[in-house]
């Protein structure tokens, strides 16, 4: 088992659906259903198995997935698949049948039949339904509750179906059309979803023959129930209606997007096509831009329907496309839409998660970086973000890479000490100051790389103290930001010209990582600072309570509110003596001026 299966299996979901096993070659080689994705995924590659099995596994190289609502979603899916496929591993249908339909015939006196077959005859097909044998016991029970024929070829005289009142002798009495087509209309009704007053007619022919003691016939009532519910599952890996039609979905995160089209053919849903690629607009435009890329070549089949979500706008879709395009806003369609947002989602959750866990991520990224700066691969890092409010309460934070893996023993915080005011280029040069002369101090290792979070100014100021005051010679960069706040350019060297870097290189995630997390960290710190110095602030005036004290009433109390509430033995609880306690109370029950 390869590494990139080991980390695969480690993000599979624990929901129904289908996957996909492929050999070297990148050729599907099994398609397989499942009720629990990572279950039966992982099966594969744990315990022993048979002759059969082994040599399947042996050449499984890569998978994928793709995530259903339902068992019997996926159930159709998978033959499906199988069908487009053909996969020299599974129990192919040379015959190509397919689930069974329900069909009222296109004919004077219509009849009702079970078929694997759809065909644009003018007939009315039901289904497909994953049980066959729900279907016939579904189909014999609308041939005793609705009396259409049930012979192929009419008959000379009538037969035993019309003594029973299960047909209405079209053999020997005038084929009334308005007759059958109440008939076929009230069926119609029954297998679109109108059943229920049927069900209801049979449950209470069950509990009559039950009250009677007629267990037997009971029972044939329950299992017609049953049959019912099953084969009114609703599906939508299938759909009668033999419309070819695309369905999009997409998700967007850090930068990237994930495009997942789902391919409807003659009803079917034969194959999904995944797209990832970095987007540098909003991605709802990326998306559009992708659309017309899909289209544009010549001999691209253009289905009937393209179905999208709803966050896109419809009329540019359609000015990219010339057929019809679909927002459903409910039924089968809204769902495969859906469907498709979701398989994107998973998709671009599970490559970013296995980029955290490629090798790539980190050593890799470090000699990318290394690379593109003309450096030594940089093995620590340290990086420094400011934060603060109008000048208020001014803090520094600092984050180590080591390898390209967070060190969060070695981050450290700063409270600004010598800088008045919003000064944000000072503010860096005092922390710089004080962290590298405590490295030289302490003999402490000095980092490969300095990474500042800011621009030209914020570089400048730290490489002043660095190389003027301290002698340091170490290399450093500015993370400069877009207008979103998300990492944009690497600005290093004599002039700081920014550095090309791919945007989806392992090195551009890595320092994207890096920017993240010290904002982050310095953000917390900042928030956590200024929350302490609103609270202290409004006990200054209170004689006797210092620093000590204030620290231990916040740790006690956790906030204002609860110290003004606090009883005067409460108070001395926490450690304050009495006539502390006394002046406290009293500065917050004075009346206000």
């Amino acid at each position: 088992m390869n590494e990139q299966i080991k980390n695969k299996l480690m993000l599979l979901p624990d929901q129904p659906g289908c996957y996909i096993m492929k050999d070297k070659n990148g050729t599907i080689i099994y398609v397989g259903k499942a009720k629990i994705l990572k279950n039966r995924v992982r099966s594969y590659f744990t315990g022993s198995h048979d002759t059969k099995t082994e040599r399947l596994v042996s050449e499984i190289e890569d998978f994928e997935f793709i995530v259903t609502e339902s068992n019997t979603e996926a159930l159709l899916l998978e033959i499906n698949l199988i069908q487009k496929n053909q996969p020299k591993y599974n129990i192919l249908l040379k015959d190509d049948k397919s689930y069974p339909f329900i069909k009222i015939t296109n004919e004077k006196a219509p009849r009702l039949l079970i078929t694997r077959k759809v065909l644009k005859d003018k007939a009315h097909y039901f289904g497909p339904y994953p049980d066959v044998r729900a279907a016939n016991e579904t189909k014999r029970l609308l041939d005793r509750i609705y009396p259409l024929r049930k012979c192929k070829n009419l008959p000379n005289e009538v037969c035993l179906y019309y003594h029973m009142g299960q047909c209405l002798g079209p053999c020997v009495n005038p084929i009334v059309e308005a007759q059958y087509q109440e008939i076929v209309e009230e069926v119609k009704r029954f297998l679109n979803g109108g059943y229920t007053d049927v069900q209801k007619q049979i449950e209470a022919k069950m509990l009559k023959a039950a009250s009677e003691m007629n267990f037997e016939q009971a029972a044939e009532y329950r299992d017609q129930i049953q049959s019912i519910q099953m084969v009114m599952t609703k599906q939508k890996m299938t759909n009668a209606d033999f419309i070819d039609r695309d369905v999009f979905g997409y998700a967007a995160d850090k930068g990237w997007m994930c495009v997942q089209v789902f391919f409807v053919r003659q009803g079917k849903l034969i194959e999904r096509r995944t797209f990832d690629f970095p987007f540098y607009n909003e991605p709802e435009q990326d998306f559009l831009t992708f659309i017309a890329q899909f289209y544009q070549k010549a001999e691209h089949f253009i289905p009937r329907e393209i179905l999208i979500p709803k966050t896109i706008e419809l009329e540019q879709v359609q000015a990219l496309v010339d057929t019809k395009v679909l927002q459903p806003q409910r039924g089968e369609k809204k769902n495969l839409v859906e469907l498709a947002n979701k398989n994107a989602k998973i998709y671009l959750t599970q490559q970013f998660d296995l980029i955290e866990r490629k090798e790539e991520r980190t050593i890799g990224a470090i000699e990318q970086l290394g690379e593109a700066l003309r450096i030594e691969t940089p093995v620590r890092i340290e990086a420094f973000d400011n934060s603060n409010i109008m000048g208020t309460d001014p803090v520094s934070a600092m984050v180590v890479y080591i390898d390209g893996k967070p060190m969060k023993k070695e981050y450290r915080k700063f409270k600004i000490k010598t800088v008045k005011g919003p000064d944000d280029y000072a503010s860096m040069q005092e922390v710089i100051y004080r962290r590298y002369s405590r490295v030289i101090k302490e003999n402490l290792p000095l980092p490969d790389l300095i990474l500042i979070d800011g621009g030209k100014g914020q570089v400048h100021a730290a490489e002043k103290v660095l190389l003027n005051q301290l002698g340091i010679d170490v290399p450093i960069a500015g993370m400069a930001k877009n207008d979103k706040h998300k990492t944009s350019e690497l600005l290093f060297g004599d002039n700081l010209e920014v550095v090309p870097l791919k945007r989806n290189s392992a090195a551009f995630f890595l320092l994207q990582r890096i920017q993240d997390e010290v904002h982050r960290f310095a953000i917390t710190f900042h928030r956590a600072t200024r929350s302490k110095t609103s609270f202290a602030s409004q006990l200054d005036d209170i004689p006797g309570l210092g620093p000590k004290r204030k620290q231990r009433l916040l740790k006690e109390f956790r906030s204002l509110k609860a110290i003004k509430e606090a009883s005067l033995e409460e108070l001395v609880a926490s450690g304050l003596p009495k006539p502390v306690a006394e002046d406290l109370q009293k500065h917050f029950t004075k009346p206000e001026e």
